[in-house]
């Protein structure tokens, strides 16, 4: 089977000094392509060298809600720059997250609606985060209006209505390790209320390492075991799902 991850940061300081080993093993379990994510100006380079160096890695450039108060003051001209650079990268990781305690709301929404403006002029697709904060992001895509290339909704954690919401805006649903947890009951509805053209599976490696996954850290390898959680709960085989969500990642990402 070959597998895509759709959302991991390999450029991460927990991973990358150890890189080529965690892309060979990611290699061995079948994983032959990668959406890479960066968070914040200073792992964009990283993100670039990890694009030259290992074939299958598809580059995103963003800033993340978490990182948004270390921003310098060009953030956005640097960001479309690093775009401009190379044609082939996405938008992301950006997004809201209403989980964080000490947070600017207004802020995080202006930041955020500032990438999607960038990523609907230079024509590329967008990775989304989001916490607590659901209602909010269907709120702000419909005033925002339509992006080209669709979204990817990473790590998703909501309802399944939510997930049909979310793909009716242009949304693709991509699930995590998260789905193993015994706690996790919105798991089997939402990923079978996703349409076929729209189911994505992640590592967001190094977090959020699956249940049945050796640890202390996440990686892309994986991959595989969130593929077997979610064809258990989606009700088809491991093949079925790893072909699906290959080629949606592909179309997601390599489109137009």
């Amino acid at each position: 089977m070959k597998l895509f991850d759709a959302h991991n940061h390999v450029q991460d300081d927990r991973l990358f000094p150890d890189v080529a080993a965690v892309m060979e093993r990611a290699r061995a379990a079948g994983v032959t392509a990668m959406g890479v994510k960066g968070c914040r100006e200073a792992d964009w380079p990283r993100v670039v060298e990890l694009a030259k160096t290992y074939e299958g890695v598809h580059p995103s450039f963003g800033l993340h809600p978490w990182f948004i108060a270390e921003r310098s003051p060009d953030w956005r001209a640097t960001l479309e720059k690093m775009l401009l650079e190379h044609p082939a990268a996405a938008v992301g990781e950006i997004g809201i997250d209403h989980a964080i305690d000490d947070r600017d709301d207004a802020e995080q929404e202006t930041v955020f609606l500032a990438q999607m403006e960038l990523a609907r002029t230079l024509n590329r697709p967008v990775s989304i985060h989001c916490r607590r904060a659901w209602g909010r992001l269907v709120e702000l895509l419909d005033q925002f209006g339509e992006l080209p290339r669709g979204l990817l909704i990473h790590c998703f954690g909501g309802s399944a209505e939510i997930a049909v919401e979310l793909v009716k805006r242009g949304g693709y649903i991509s699930f995590s390790g998260s789905i193993t947890r015994p706690n996790a009951r919105k798991a089997g509805p939402a990923i079978r209320a996703v349409p076929d053209d729209r189911i994505l599976i992640e590592t967001d490696a190094p977090d959020i390492l699956p249940t049945t996954a050796p640890g202390p850290l996440n990686e892309p390898a994986n991959v595989r075991f969130v593929l077997e959680k979610a064809a258990e709960l989606r009700g088809v085989s491991q093949e079925a799902l790893a072909e699906l969500t290959y080629q949606n990642a592909r179309r997601f990402f390599l489109r137009g």
